[in-house]
């Protein structure tokens, strides 16, 4: 009885974990061939819960992360980029896999682009 109990409680916990998320907080950085060249991006996360926020910045600014949420290795956010004196949103979802989280972007009616971000140790 208290065998099946803990394992009960076991699994639950696993169940829970799972269901909350990857912690991805902290910096990650991604380099990645575009429509306008390679652009280098650091990406500072912050994780609360499922909500996801923090900054991405890359050599045409700096930007606050919106939108965003984790569930379990699923994550997505919008970049509202500043760039020639207009805002690009920028759409990404990702699967989370340990240390590198695979995008995919769209930006804007634009472009879609796939990039890996690596967390930064």
């Amino acid at each position: 009885m208290i065998l099946k109990l803990a394992t009960l409680l076991a699994s639950l916990l696993l169940m829970v974990v799972a269901a909350s998320g990857a912690d991805i907080s902290g910096k990650w950085t991604a380099s990645f061939d575009t429509q306008v060249g390679v652009q280098n991006y650091t990406y500072e996360f912050k994780l609360n819960g499922e909500k996801l926020t923090g900054t991405t910045k890359s050599q045409f600014g700096e930007s606050e992360i919106t939108e965003g949420t984790v569930k379990g290795d699923e994550v997505s956010f919008v970049e509202n980029l500043k760039f020639q004196d207009q805002t690009l949103r920028i759409t990404y979802k990702g699967k989370i896999a340990g240390d590198e989280i695979r995008f995919t972007r769209q930006v804007g009616d634009v472009a879609t682009e796939e990039l890996i971000a690596k967390r930064v140790k």
